[in-house]
């Protein structure tokens, strides 16, 4: 049985999963500012597995194939983004180098693939995940994957990417996770903070990170300051977010409720993903002493 997001968010192992995942996200963005950019907000996020999953065939379109109509009617259809914010966000993968021109059935039609490097983070992406799942489990996903990653991440991710798309968890786990997703390089600031993290007991109102320097924050993720300490200012004002000193002094803190909305998005992400592999590779493979394990 694929995992749930009750028992992710229910399991206490998963907390860990959650920080590894964070760092990993992390770590591939200092590999590559500008492919780990489509990560670090939503809508882009939502887009990139929208064009992926047309590339490959997505579950209900009987087809697959990617071109700008396509794309943009898709976008609008299931509430992603404006037609001119997805057209924009096409040329951008254009000039970027992630998508190319392909010859295609219709010789009207200017068919799109994805390159090399993007599908290559991509697969990253969903081996992370795999590898964070078999750890809980002691599952064998992340290796069938790197066996055949081309063919296994085209089985595998045009049902992520319905799933995802059409999750409520996943698209609108609550207002502070919201806040950061949506904003430009928000996602990002927000898997640092998380990363940050010492422990999570789950009947704290707050928990301490220590001193934030936001200068850092500034120069790791090329955020501008005026964003940046409006980002906070919200977050503060929402009172997930604060220091234990007046006029930004003193230790940094998250609150519970926070802390939680992150939780349960990352549950519902990762039993998506679960129950994609699942679907692909069949019933993890146990191993019930690894199981129990702490991770």
């Amino acid at each position: 049985m694929a995992f749930t997001a009750e028992n992710l968010a229910a399991d206490d192992r998963f907390f860990a999963a959650i920080l590894q995942c964070a760092d990993q996200m992390l770590a591939i963005y200092r590999e590559s500012p500008r492919i780990a950019s489509i990560f670090a907000a939503q809508q882009r996020w939502l887009m990139a597995h929208a064009g992926f999953a047309l590339h490959y065939g997505h579950p209900d379109g009987g087809k697959s194939g990617l071109y700008s109509g396509r794309f943009i009617d898709f976008a609008v259809k299931n509430d992603i983004a404006s037609r001119n914010t997805a057209a924009a966000f096409m040329q951008e993968m254009l000039a970027y180098r992630f998508l190319r021109p392909v010859p295609g059935p219709d010789k009207r039609t200017r068919y799109l693939e994805p390159t090399e490097i993007a599908e290559q983070h991509f697969t990253r992406w969903l081996v992370t995940h795999m590898m964070i799942l078999d750890s809980l489990d002691g599952g064998e996903r992340a290796d069938k994957i790197t066996a055949d990653p081309s063919a296994m991440m085209a089985a595998i991710q045009p049902l992520i990417a319905k799933a995802i798309i059409g999750s409520e968890a996943v698209r609108n786990p609550g207002p502070t996770f919201n806040l950061f997703n949506w904003a430009n390089s928000g996602g990002l600031v927000m898997d640092y903070l998380i990363s940050r993290l010492p422990e999570f007991p789950r009947t704290a109102d707050r928990v301490v990170l220590g001193p934030l320097s936001l200068r850092e924050l500034r120069e790791q993720f090329m955020i501008s300051n005026t964003h940046l300490k409006r980002l906070l200012t919200q977050a503060a004002t929402m009172e997930s977010v604060g220091w234990t000193e007046l006029s930004r002094k003193g230790d940094f803190w998250l609150s519970g409720h926070f802390i939680r909305e992150y939780w349960n998005y990352q549950a519902a992400k990762f039993a998506i993903v679960d129950a994609a592999a699942e679907a692909v590779l069949g019933p993890a493979v146990r191993d019930e002493p690894q199981a129990r394990r702490v991770i």
